[in-house]
């Protein structure tokens, strides 16, 4: 914007500026020479050919300047690409296995729909003149009950049931049904029935008559194209619809169920027991339940940690006390997914914004990962590869040379062991999920730098704790941490369930040949259907405490085994060497974002405005309030002199004080000008402008939630909500 001519008069018409303009520019503290001064400073220097060399040098730190300039903005977009990448391939992984896990409830609901439009056109089909009557075909009662799908969704949160709904919508739609949503908000006291039956109505006829009934829907199914399939009404989250709206709809389109096939499809989030407290008796009796379940949000929020933290599916990764605070973070919001996959997003979107390197995590994806990494490393700046050595992770290293080999040795080093310590991870909660064991609380566990010390620690100890526990024949606690409970359950499992256990972790050990020929040879050591038979008979006849002499052997190899490959493949990223480049570690930064204290945050902007604008003119003034800062700015540092309370009259006071001083020093500055063109000075503010601008800065003070506006009683006082520095 630029700054309006100094001879148009001061008004509130042409000083309106917008609110992210903080402060108006000072002016240069000292005006460009004039030409006669310039000659008579040139006559004075002897003349030499050096200034030219100079001005050379000059120019050649400006062109390396724009270089470095022209480099940094080349690597931010490099790096919003990647994010942009990155995050694209964990959204359509997110989707495809919410997708995988909801597919079998889809086709359950589809087979349900197809079993009740059958059962009903084995009752009767109408012709389409009979249809279009006014009157029912049938008034049996049995003929008037609506197929009705209550689907257990066990969500906490509305949130997370959108996206499923949406799909089975698509879902339904694609095999032939008529479909159509009707939400909580619809099904509303303030809507009533016929508000209702009049959306219903334009999710599926082209042309909505002005009077909405059940002879408009009956016309529009009798056409040949609409004729052979059923309607179904998806009704998402029944809790929060009206019970008498709800009630009076089933009601009234019972009565046509026969002529009309209409089904619903509702979703329940607490308890099957829901629709007898919404929905009178009445109401009741005339649906035809149906109780289909949804996978449980763990049993989600597994699949999810399995394709996007487990297995490098993006080339992006998190560290332990993250990946801690997003476990909080998921169980403090009642399990939602939806929650944890937004921080989850904005801790991805920080890694990439803060960490230079960042964009080199795009060559997990490629098919020659090592080329891609070459070529990067070689085209970047002097700094960036200093910078690339110079991390913490690389800091104890014994090649410190920097060269593109060391990098792409380092980086090719990680995702090796990163594909192996997957595949553990997955060995682990094939045995836990038996125990009830959550892949969430392994990952956070395996994640962690101190398990590398601990494995090196306890490596021997349990051999001895499992030799000396089958001597005795007590079980070992598990307290001690997840992956020692999952390892504890190996020993307690019975014969069909190791045998399907080692064969799940021949399917994930595919990669490690050494490790899976001796899963092999586990599985070997029990072959032959007639030994696991009489294996399967010694495990019935013992009782749970003990431990029989069939099983007892090849459980302890087993969970040898897990503990072995446990402690030489389950290193930590944060134990690897550039693991900076892929990992997110701050946080500090996502905890503020996610539940910092947002009018905290803001009244730290408005008070130290300056240092986020590093500007000298606002800066100069030392521990004294600045004129040329924003009203805003100005009045939340005022506002630091009072307690609870602050008196509006001597607030204005204050603030009339420093647009006042900063007008007179302007004028003076104006007076001592050596330029004596003509010019028309800037007239002082009147007191009516000071109060405007003194008004809209304590209204953007109320909106930003840092004080709250008089009260009748006290006119005269304004409250503080906010306080501290």
């Amino acid at each position: 914007m630029s700054a309006p001519p100094c001879d148009a008069p001061l008004t509130a018409a042409n000083n309106i500026q917008p609110f992210f303009v903080l402060h108006k520019a000072a002016a240069a503290a000292s005006s460009a020479p004039s030409s006669r001064a310039r000659r008579r400073i040139d006559a004075s220097q002897p003349s030499s050919p050096k200034p030219k060399p100079a001005k050379r040098c000059r120019d050649a730190d400006g062109e390396r300047g724009d270089e470095e300039d022209a480099d940094l903005e080349l690597y931010e977009q490099l790096r919003l690409e990647a994010f942009h990448r990155a995050w694209s391939k964990i959204q359509s992984t997110i989707d495809d296995v919410l997708r995988g896990i909801n597919l079998k409830l889809f086709d359950q609901v589809l087979q349900w729909v197809q079993e009740s439009f059958s059962a009903i056109r084995a009752v009767a089909k109408p012709c389409h003149m009979k249809v279009q009557q006014p009157y029912p075909l049938l008034t049996d009662v049995i003929c008037r009950r609506i197929p009705t799908a209550f689907v257990l969704t066990k969500n906490a949160e509305f949130v997370d049931d959108i996206t499923t709904f949406r799909d089975l919508a698509e879902h339904l739609t694609s095999n032939g049904c008529h479909l159509a949503k009707l939400s909580a908000a619809e099904l509303s006291v303030k809507n009533g029935v016929g508000g209702c039956f009049r959306n219903l109505l334009r999710q599926l006829l082209s042309d909505v008559p002005d009077v909405a009934d059940v002879s408009a829907l009956a016309s529009w199914y009798c056409d040949a194209e609409n004729y052979e399939q059923p309607i179904i009404i998806i009704i998402d989250d029944l809790e929060q619809c009206s019970g008498d709206v709800l009630g009076e709809l089933v009601m009234m389109l019972s009565e046509w169920v026969i002529k009309i096939p209409v089904f619903f499809v509702m979703g329940i989030a607490t308890t099957l027991d829901a629709p007898r407290k919404l929905l009178s008796s009445e109401a009741l009796q005339r649906l035809d339940p149906c109780k289909l379940t949804l996978g449980s949000p763990s049993d989600r929020m597994n699949a999810l940690v399995e394709a996007i933290l487990v297995k490098p599916c993006a080339g992006f990764c998190i560290s332990h006390e993250v990946a801690m605070f997003l476990r909080n973070y998921f169980f403090r919001h009642d399990g939602t997914i939806t929650s944890f996959i937004s921080a989850l997003k904005l801790a991805c979107s920080k890694h990439f914004s803060m960490e230079p390197l960042s964009f080199l995590c795009m060559g997990l994806l490629e098919a020659d990962c090592e080329k891609f990494w070459r070529d990067k490393f070689e085209a970047l700046p002097q700094a960036l590869q200093k910078y690339a050595f110079g991390l913490p992770s690389c800091a104890s290293g014994k090649n410190s040379r920097i060269s593109s080999n060391n990098l792409v040795e380092g980086l090719s080093e990680l995702l090796k062991l990163q594909q192996d310590w997957s595949s553990v991870i997955l060995c682990l909660y094939e045995a836990g999920r038996h125990d009830k064991v959550q892949l969430l609380d392994i990952f956070c566990e395996a994640v962690n730098p101190d398990l590398q010390t601990q494995n090196a620690s306890n490596g021997d100890l349990f051999i001895s704790k499992v030799t000396i526990e089958n001597l005795s024949g007590v079980k070992l606690g598990s307290g001690k941490g997840f992956i020692a409970q999952t390892m504890n359950t190996i020993r307690y499992l019975p014969m069909e369930t190791l045998l399907r256990v080692l064969e799940v972790w021949g399917i994930h050990l595919k990669g490690m040949s050494e490790i899976n020929d001796k899963v092999k040879e586990l599985q070997s050591t029990t072959i032959g259907a007639d030994s696991v038979r009489a294996t399967k008979e010694k495990w019935t006849r013992r009782s749970t405490g003990s431990i029989g002499n069939g099983t007892a052997p090849l459980n302890d190899k087993a969970a040898v085994l897990l503990h072995d490959v446990a402690r030489k493949y389950l290193v930590p990223v944060e134990c690897l060497p550039f693991h900076e480049i892929i990992c997110f570690k701050n946080v500090g930064i996502l905890q503020s974002a996610l539940i910092g204290n947002p009018r905290r945050m803001v009244q730290l902007d408005l008070l130290k405005s300056q240092s986020h604008l590093k500007c000298s003119c606002c800066s100069r003034c030392g521990a004294a309030v600045s004129g040329s800062l924003h009203d805003t700015s100005i009045m939340c540092n005022l506002a630091q002199e009072y307690g609870d309370v602050i008196n509006l009259h001597d607030w204005y006071i204050s603030f009339e004080g420093i647009i006042n001083s900063t007008n007179s020093k302007v004028k003076r500055k104006s007076y001592s000008s050596p330029s004596k063109k003509k010019s028309k000075s800037t007239p002082p503010e009147g007191e009516a402008m000071i109060q405007a601008r003194f008004c809209r800065a304590v209204t953007e003070m109320q909106i930003t939630g840092l004080l709250r506006m008089p009260s009748k009683r006290r006119p005269d006082l304004v409250q503080r909500i906010a306080f501290g520095p």
